[in-house]
């Protein structure tokens, strides 16, 4: 089968930042499906390996990365009993295993859903690694009871981005929140107004745009941009017992002290948690991805697809991680197969 990687982590310019080459086509066994992937999306994940893999030296063999995918289930393994031959399938994968940018990927069925049916393939593949990373953070972490909690504050920072565009619409119309979102650009603040933000404050401003809208402190944090940077603005701004979620790093110790007088929560989101540790409850995400196939189906929610490639192309995944290096794209930048 082809497949695209790379042997060292050179900048995405570079000839080799990428290279298309021929593997053998693996084998399911266990849990797993064989998927012949139909497109797949980039996310910041992608770029951020890309560049640190292979800092200080060259791969024997190439690394294929790419998570988010869609595809037709072509084979299963013994153990699996959820999906067969034939399905439509969409999923994030498992950062420890080979990735979605090949013709064909193993995943296990526990962290796959069922493709939603109204769905372009595009629209699809823009969707399952943002939508179980903003899922679990409002109701896995912060734990968000759509009745009790209707109506309380939630900003989500970079609200144009991957998974801001989908965390705007689950903590909108599932989880019934006051939406704030951060965006400067017009387009970006367009963007997340059509998603159903109630307000969009620019971030370089914080504090103060906040204190115009009337919500000079909120009861929820989701930080998707910058955790380091935003982390005395935010334990200003969180409310009493409020909880912060952020899928960030930092480059240096986080002094928790200033949050204390508070008792604010704070929670880390890696969406690859459950597959990674193979977690007792690693089935939740098969189930995280049909709700939102549901959603999807009946319009609660829409796809974020902004860009769409044509070609399983060593240039068009370039293009694609170039959009994500850029901080700029809005949505999601998928390629299809």
């Amino acid at each position: 089968m082809k497949a695209i990687g790379f042997k060292q982590s050179l900048p995405i310019q570079e000839k080799d930042s990428f290279i298309l080459f021929d593997i053998e086509k693996p084998q399911p066994k266990g849990f797993d499906l064989l998927v012949k992937v139909q497109a797949n999306s980039v996310n910041p994940v992608d770029f951020k390996i890309r560049q640190s893999t292979a800092k200080d030296e060259i791969l024997d063999s190439p690394k294929i990365i790419g998570w988010d995918a869609v595809g037709i289930v072509e084979a299963v393994g013994d153990k699996t009993s959820r999906f067969k031959v034939g399905d439509a399938v969409y999923y994030a994968g498992d950062i420890t295993r080979s990735g979605s940018n090949a013709e064909f990927q193993l995943v296990d069925e526990r962290i796959v859903g069922h493709k939603p049916n109204n769905l372009s393939i595009a629209e699809a593949a823009a969707m399952p690694l943002t939508s179980l990373t903003a899922y679990e953070a409002i109701f896995d972490r912060i734990k968000i009871n759509p009745e009790k909690d209707q109506g309380k504050s939630i900003l989500i920072l970079a609200g144009a981005g991957g998974v801001g565009s989908i965390a705007i619409q689950l903590a909108k119309k599932l989880a019934n929140l006051t939406v704030i979102a951060t965006a400067s650009r017009p387009n970006s603040i367009a963007w997340c107004k059509d998603l159903g933000a109630d307000y969009v404050v620019n971030h370089h401003h914080l504090k103060e745009e906040l204190e115009k809208i009337g919500h000079a402190q909120v009861h929820y944090i989701l930080d998707f941009v910058d955790l380091e940077g935003y982390w005395e603005t935010a334990a200003d701004i969180i409310k009493p017992q409020g909880h912060i979620v952020s899928i960030t790093e930092s480059s240096k110790p986080l002094d928790l002290n200033i949050m204390k007088s508070k008792s604010v929560t704070f929670s880390w989101e890696l969406m690859y948690t459950r597959s990674m540790y193979t977690t007792d409850d690693m089935e939740r995400q098969h189930e995280i991805l049909n709700h939102v196939a549901e959603l999807l189906t009946n319009g609660t929610i829409k796809s974020t697809l902004s860009t769409t490639l044509q070609g399983f192309t060593v240039a068009n995944l370039k293009k694609a991680h170039e959009l994500q290096e850029s901080s700029a794209s809005i949505g999601k930048t998928v390629i299809l197969f």
